[in-house]
């Protein structure tokens, strides 16, 4: 009952982030409010299947906690800044929250050149107001500190030994669903090879998602992050996405790492254990 009460409470957390946006916003129209409880619902069922399966097939890493309490953290607090950051443009200046106030400090912190908060918001129409681009401009910031912040406590915890844990049982083929060890030669290697691929793209895309948001407003209708829930979710997977590959890349290197040490125990015991007596027929 336990182990039941743990998935069902998952998957109603992973809900209530869903439509938080949409509660805590004013002004949201009964199309999108009914859009968003549906995909909060899918999404509810969706983590809670994929807990209480025996071998999941989309979210990695299950069993090796809290990796993916950490990035469920840090995915919840940066929606709910720039949410609580787009509620209080209703609000009078002298009204507003902390949240507020750091983010537009920030905002003329990262406001330099080649920085990807200035890249995002050189990448939006030209032809928006001024105070949009300000509130982009500070949410961008607020939510690429929050992930920076996110992936400190993260390697911290790893550098720390607490992520895995030396008592740990790591199943690899579980943990990794989407990882095919039939392909290729070596699975280290692999792993390896992956985990670079992941932490360089984690490191360009905020750079590179940019580029190809003006790229694309050349073919299709250009993206304004002017409604209010395209606002939130797509400063947030903006700032999310790239500190999640980053922190995927990272965890399958170390879980390289993990393989490679335990090869080297094995034949370091090998090597140890004493051959047996030779016979005269031998």
């Amino acid at each position: 009952m336990s182990q039941v009460a743990q998935i069902v409470l998952r998957g109603l957390i992973v809900g209530l982030l869903v439509l938080a946006p949409a509660l805590l916003l004013p002004d949201i129209s009964q199309e999108a409010a009914q859009g968003i409880t549906l995909l909060a619902l899918v999404a509810a069922i969706v983590v809670s299947t994929e807990y209480a399966a025996a071998y999941p097939g989309l979210i990695e890493f299950r069993d090796a906690k809290p990796y993916n309490r950490i990035r469920f953290c840090l995915l919840a607090s940066i929606v709910l800044c720039v949410t609580i950051l787009q509620r209080d443009l209703l609000l009078p200046p002298e009204a507003r929250s902390l949240i507020s106030t750091v983010a537009y400090t920030l905002a003329t912190t990262m406001d330099f050149a080649f920085s990807p908060v200035r890249l995002l918001v050189v990448a939006l129409p030209g032809d928006l107001p001024t105070a949009h681009l300000a509130l982009v401009m500070a949410a961008a910031s607020l939510s690429y500190i929050l992930s920076i912040v996110g992936l400190v406590c993260f390697l911290g915890l790893l550098l720390g030994g607490y992520w895995p844990r030396r008592n740990m049982t790591l199943n690899v083929w579980v943990n990794l669903p989407n990882f095919d060890p039939t392909k290729g030669h070596d699975v280290v290697h692999r792993l390896e090879r992956d985990g670079h691929v992941n932490i360089v793209l984690g490191i360009i895309l905020p750079f590179s998602l940019p580029v190809l948001l003006h790229i694309s407003a050349l073919l299709v209708q250009p993206m304004t992050l002017q409604a209010p829930l395209t606002f939130v979710w797509g400063v947030s997977l903006w700032a999310f996405i790239p500190a999640s590959l980053i922190m995927r890349g990272v965890a399958m290197y170390r879980v390289a790492q993990m393989i490679r040490a335990q090869r080297r125990r094995i034949a370091e015991e090998e090597e140890s254990l004493p051959l047996p007596a030779r016979s005269a027929y031998s």
